[in-house]
């Protein structure tokens, strides 16, 4: 680790070079390993979705592997850490996999893997941490049955994964709504001073994601696949729960919850229980604003940012 070789240099500083250090390197991986990268064949149902037939996939591989290397060389590790890390890599590497393969994964596949990732989370968290919640927004606290924590640990992570994976649809939309998610926990982090080292990491994978945005603005080079959503998805998880508040994922994570969740409802309700909902909605919600609406992909993204923007700040203030 640098850290441990340059022990004089203070900590602002090496943390000021750790988010430095992830810009750059992600900037530069994308632009010259971005041909090696597969390329898309289009989404048939989506909304312009051949639009992004061609263009180079799964881009998320490069930066999570940037936003690991710089976690490892700038951030103070410990055991639950370094598993959260190497968990991270599982959940991107099945999404890449899924990216290079020519026939997409089934859902039952990819939702047994998910479901593994999820309880190993459980286990390590209720391993390093307490089954403690504060209700951050409410007040107060309750200690919730450590069998009982790892469910919801479980359905928190799984749940997490696949909204944000199916909000990936809008150049730039689930990286944007990501950001927004992880500044509102690091804001909960500092107002309720909890772990100060992981809180770092979270800004690490920030600059990771702004970095990709630099190349996947409207109209993108480039594309994070299921590489990069469901890793995405994943990390918010756990952000939320090292906060001690894990329910403050809904408030801060709402729109990507209603825009990938809402389909995932839907679909399940019509497959199991043959129970037909939101019929005349399309779902992504975002395809919906922008068939049904007629919003452009760029008013896609800033309509909804702005939307997650009012209530994450709502949200934050009434803790403060």
């Amino acid at each position: 680790m640098i850290n441990m070789l340059l022990t004089g240099v203070p900590a602002n500083i090496m943390a000021l070079a750790g988010l430095v250090f992830a810009f750059v390197m992600t900037c530069l991986l994308l632009a010259r390993c971005n041909d090696r990268l597969p390329k898309d064949q289009g989404r048939e149902f989506a909304v312009n979705g051949a639009l992004s037939a061609g263009k180079p996939r799964g881009a998320g591989f490069i930066f999570i592997l940037v936003f690991i290397a710089a976690v490892v060389l700038f951030c103070e590790l410990n055991t639950e850490i370094i598993i959260y890390l190497v968990l991270l890599a599982a959940a991107m590497m099945t999404g890449f996999l899924d990216d290079c393969s020519r026939a997409p994964w089934g859902e039952l596949k990819k939702g047994l893997l998910d479901f593994a990732i999820a309880v190993m989370v459980a286990v390590t968290f209720l391993n390093f941490n307490s089954s403690v919640v504060d209700f951050a927004i409410f007040g107060g606290s309750i200690t919730i049955p450590p069998v009982i924590f790892g469910i919801l640990t479980v359905v928190l992570v799984w749940v997490s994964i696949n909204v944000t994976n199916c909000s990936d649809g809008v150049d730039g939309l689930s990286g944007t709504l990501t950001i927004i998610t992880l500044i509102s926990l690091y804001m909960v982090d500092q107002i309720k001073g909890t772990d100060p080292v992981f809180s770092h990491t979270i800004l690490l994978f920030v600059i990771c994601i702004l970095a990709y945005l630099w190349f996947n603005a409207t109209p993108s080079k480039l594309m994070m696949g299921d590489a990069g959503s469901r890793a995405m998805g994943f990390f918010i998880s756990i952000a939320a729960l090292k906060t001690g508040s894990p329910f403050i994922y809904i408030p801060v994570a709402i729109v990507l919850i209603l825009d990938g969740g809402l389909g995932l409802l839907k679909v399940s309700l019509l497959r199991f229980l043959k129970i037909k909902i939101l019929v005349n909605t399309r779902t992504p919600l975002h395809d919906h604003v922008r068939k049904v609406m007629g919003w452009s992909n760029t008013q896609a993204v800033f309509r909804f940012a702005i939307i997650q923007i009012m209530i994450s700040a709502a949200a934050i203030y009434l803790i403060m």
